[in-house]
């Protein structure tokens, strides 16, 4: 199999995520890194992209990435948009716009308003539009998935969700540059923590009951006073399905390293999973014993094998799972191309509704908080 093209826009030199998509589209030789515009400052992104191998398909800017590709007798497949947030939503539109597939670095867009365009615009090109919710491409996230959607825990009653770390709790770095802006609504938008963690954990939610939230109730504070936005928030939401959802996600819990986890409870049995200990989901069915579910081991379901890449025991690590969301998108690409159905275990990349979704569950975060925790509908309205 030929391999697909593929560029990316941002995520340059010093880039905290860049390196970890690079990683992930290449790892199974599926894609090859063939364009870039990697930084704002067109001699570094230029230069940068060289050195990567890039050539003279290193851009200076995404504009005349986009021209260029689109004047290319093989152009990218995908190209995946790794720049800061109040950017995604222009450079998106453009190259769905320009005929090309798309992995867009959350949150897809800063308003409600532009998701819903892009939702639109993907619908209409019939171009992909995916979302980067990474930590769903881990192997036992998507084992938990298989084993709610095949009945082990029957109707589902409760999810608990967490995001929360302490890397913003000291008071003294509220001036660092770096930190600032996380809080600064005009670089922010409407949500510090929420919008930065919260989703992550509220799209896993989602995507492993397979229900989407309704409403929702937020309590949200900026334990550091100058800042604008929160860095705590407890949400209480309720999903289409019938579940009960609990989420919280801190910017200042100290001793909290990455802090992502999921609990999930159903009339039948209970599973739990940690993001800083991916090999083990603990399944405690009712009235039997706990059971540890170690990655890699026999007959776990097809969701699972096909993304457990590394032998049982050993490590399994972030850009691991940006690889299963490549991988599922290389499959994607190729069955569009072969105007063929996907098998339903690699389907399983996040769309541009659940950009959508979240976005949608941020603002509604954002005007429940500034009403003392009033149920907001956190439906967008075209999925009301």
């Amino acid at each position: 199999m030929t391999k697909l093209q593929w560029g990316m826009v941002g995520g340059g030199e010093g880039s905290q995520i860049g390196p970890a998509h690079r990683l992930g589209a290449r790892l199974d030789g599926l894609f090859e890194f063939t364009a870039g515009a990697l930084d704002h400052r067109p001699d570094e992104g230029i230069g940068y992209g060289r050195r990567l191998g890039l050539c003279d398909r290193a851009y200076s800017s995404w504009q005349d990435m986009l021209a260029g590709e689109k004047a290319q007798d093989n152009p990218i497949d995908l190209v995946t948009i790794a720049t800061p947030n109040s950017t995604h939503f222009e450079i998106t539109k453009a190259f769905l716009e320009g005929g090309f597939h798309v992995l867009c670095e959350k949150p897809m867009t800063m308003t409600v308003e532009e998701s819903e365009e892009i939702v639109k615009i993907a619908q209409a090109t019939g171009n992909i539009c995916a979302v980067n919710y990474g930590y769903s491409g881990y192997s036992l996230v998507r084992h938990m998935k298989a084993m709610i959607a095949r009945g082990d825990l029957g109707k589902i009653r409760l999810v608990n969700a967490e995001f929360a770390h302490g890397h913003h709790a000291d008071a003294a770095d509220a001036d660092n540059p770096r930190v600032r802006w996380r809080y600064d609504p005009a670089q922010a938008g409407v949500s510090a923590q929420f919008a930065d963690c919260g989703i992550h954990a509220l799209h896993m939610a989602s995507f492993v009951t397979g229900q989407d939230v309704t409403k929702l109730s937020a309590d949200t504070v900026s334990c550091i006073d100058v800042r604008v936005l929160e860095d705590d928030a407890m949400v209480n939401f309720r999903m289409d399905g019938g579940a009960v959802g609990r989420l919280w996600t801190s910017s200042i819990a100290i001793g909290r390293q990455h802090g992502l986890g999921i609990q999930v409870f159903g009339e039948k049995g209970g599973l739990r999973w940690s993001q800083e200990q991916p090999n083990q989901l603990y399944y405690m069915p009712l009235g039997e014993r706990l059971q540890v579910i170690e990655r890699g081991e026999a007959s776990l379901s097809p969701e699972a094998d096909r993304t457990s890449r590394v032998t049982i025991g050993h490590a399994e690590g972030m850009p691991l799972a940006f690889a299963n969301i490549y991988t599922d998108l290389a499959k994607a690409i190729w069955a569009r191309k072969e105007n063929r159905s996907i098998d339903p275990a690699a389907d399983l990349y996040p769309r541009a509704e659940d950009g959508l979704r979240s976005m949608a569950a941020v603002f509604a975060v954002a005007q429940s908080g500034k009403e003392d925790g009033a149920w907001c509908d956190a439906r967008p309205p075209m999925f009301r």
